[in-house]
């Protein structure tokens, strides 16, 4: 699985991970932006889907039982992706609002199957894991605002990380196929690239 991965041509891998490097550094720099953008995608994807399911309701042959879910899916796809093209940043404050509302609550599910659970090793990692869902989602709901830009930066971060990778690997991939001489003579030979 290792060779078919690296198979790629490490000038793609390269290639990848600086475009990730970039990425990363400019959602770093710009964090509101990066997460208005993003929002702004997302508005897009959801007029697409929403364009999508309406013309899947309306589709002759269509069950009829199912038209009325698919066109009002289609219609809320619509007006919440117009909605996001809009006013993207006021749909990744409310996309922040919402992924905080969901982090309190699973924090509060997973602290009630740590005080259920029985084993006391796997109690005490669960509640720990809903403490950090639930301080983390109360910081999302109580500033949406700066968890934007702290998501984005996040987001920078990752991409960042993840594309120094990526470029590492395909130095090493390249320095593995200059030395690489295979049996009977078959491959590359240093000298000759």
């Amino acid at each position: 699985m290792e060779s078919e991965w690296l198979s790629v041509g490490w000038k793609a891998l390269v290639v990848r991970g600086t475009i990730a490097v970039v990425f990363g550094i400019l959602a770093m720099v710009w964090p509101l932006e990066t997460a208005t953008a993003l929002a702004l995608l997302w508005g897009i994807w959801a007029v697409a889907d929403g364009v999508g399911a309406l013309a899947q309701a309306f589709w002759p042959g269509s069950e009829s039982g199912s038209r009325w879910l698919l066109g009002a899916m289609g219609g809320l796809a619509l007006v919440v992706g117009i909605l996001a093209i809009t006013s993207p940043q006021l749909t990744a404050v409310a996309l922040t609002w919402i992924l905080g509302i969901w982090l309190v609550a699973r924090g509060v599910f997973e602290l009630m199957a740590a005080a259920m659970s029985h084993v006391t090793m796997h109690r005490g990692l669960l509640a720990l894991v809903g403490l950090l869902d639930l301080v983390l989602g109360l910081l999302f709901v109580l500033n949406p605002g700066k968890s934007v830009v702290g998501i984005a930066v996040l987001l920078g971060v990752i991409a960042l990380a993840w594309g120094a990778v990526l470029v590492t690997v395909g130095l090493w991939v390249r320095h593995e196929e200059e030395g690489y001489v295979g049996p009977a003579g078959t491959g590359p030979h240093p000298t000759a690239l």
